[in-house]
């Protein structure tokens, strides 16, 4: 019995597919447009949130250390800051090492200044914390200890890159959902098309004595069907282009343009265009025909 209805629900969604083939291709067609421009806002704001967060990542603080602190006060001062909770890594900076970086950089610049007379930079702490946005708060506290002569992080700049990140990352969100909300509309309108065309249909299936749920079930196939092709269409046409975006930074040696890997975009991305594009399809089904159910 299960079987039977099943296959005459199918047979029913083939050909109510068939008979209204160009509203399904047009349905299929607006969920396949909306999800392409929702999948591409995605893949850009990936690769924006991964680039910021790498440079992030790069962010971290110098603790100068006075001059006149004794040896005591600067091994206590390294333990202080080595246990603090929210610290990630720390590493001890000579003055000489300072200088040291200083002439590699600069070159011939420095040629025949002895540093071993007149070493003018501080030795320092550089501290690497687990959240790269507690190093403006870090700060604050660390300048406070004991033996130490200032602390730079970059002040000035990481918080414009922090404030920055943030408001892109917000902006992101709403076009993404703002894009969803049109999605869902756009759809379920188009839907509502096909089942106007075939209310005449539903009413003599009512009259009878079909279910609600056995008429409804072929139009949710159909709706299913038609947003899980509009969904697998654009991810194979995103897969093709930004594997050709990622072969093409490759090639241009464009390092500091650090793209996701396609495997990571593509399975985010199949996360949610797969389950959006059948689950729209769906209710765009359900809540389309409510209306012509009830007789």
């Amino acid at each position: 019995m299960f079987i039977s209805g099943f296959m005459y629900i199918l047979g029913e969604t083939l050909k109510g597919l068939y008979r209204n083939r160009w509203m399904c291709i047009t349905s299929t067609g607006v969920v396949m447009v909306t999800l392409l421009m929702l999948g591409l806002f995605m893949v850009v704001n990936l690769n924006v949130r991964h680039i910021t967060e790498a440079v992030k990542e790069q962010v971290e603080m110098v603790v100068y250390i006075d001059e006149e602190a004794g040896r005591s006060t600067v091994e206590e001062l390294g333990r202080k800051i080595a246990d603090h909770p929210e610290v990630e890594r720390v590493d001890y900076v000579s003055s000489e090492e300072h200088m040291g970086r200083l002439q590699q950089q600069l070159g011939g610049m420095l040629e025949g200044y002895d540093s071993t007379l007149d070493n003018p930079l501080l030795a320092s702490f550089e501290v690497g914390t687990e959240d790269p946005e507690a190093v403006v708060r870090l700060a604050g506290e660390f300048e406070t200890y004991p033996g130490v002569a200032a602390v730079f992080y970059g002040q000035g700049y990481v918080e414009n890159l922090f404030e920055i990140t943030r408001v892109a990352q917000a902006i992101g969100l709403a076009l993404m959902a703002g894009l969803a909300v049109t999605a869902v509309f756009l759809i379920s309108h188009t839907i509502k098309l096909t089942v106007m065309m075939r209310k005449r249909e539903i009413t003599i299936m009512k009259y009878v004595g079909a279910t609600n749920w056995f008429i409804r079930w072929p139009f949710l196939l159909e709706g299913l069907l038609m947003g899980f092709v509009g969904a697998a269409l654009p991810l194979g046409l995103l897969h093709y282009m930004y594997s050709i975006s990622v072969e093409w930074v490759a090639v241009n040696d464009l390092m500091f343009i650090n793209l996701l890997p396609l495997q990571t975009v593509m399975a985010e991305l199949a996360v949610y265009l797969i389950p959006l594009g059948t689950g729209l399809g769906i209710l765009g089904s359900t809540f389309s025909m409510g209306r012509f159910l009830r007789v």
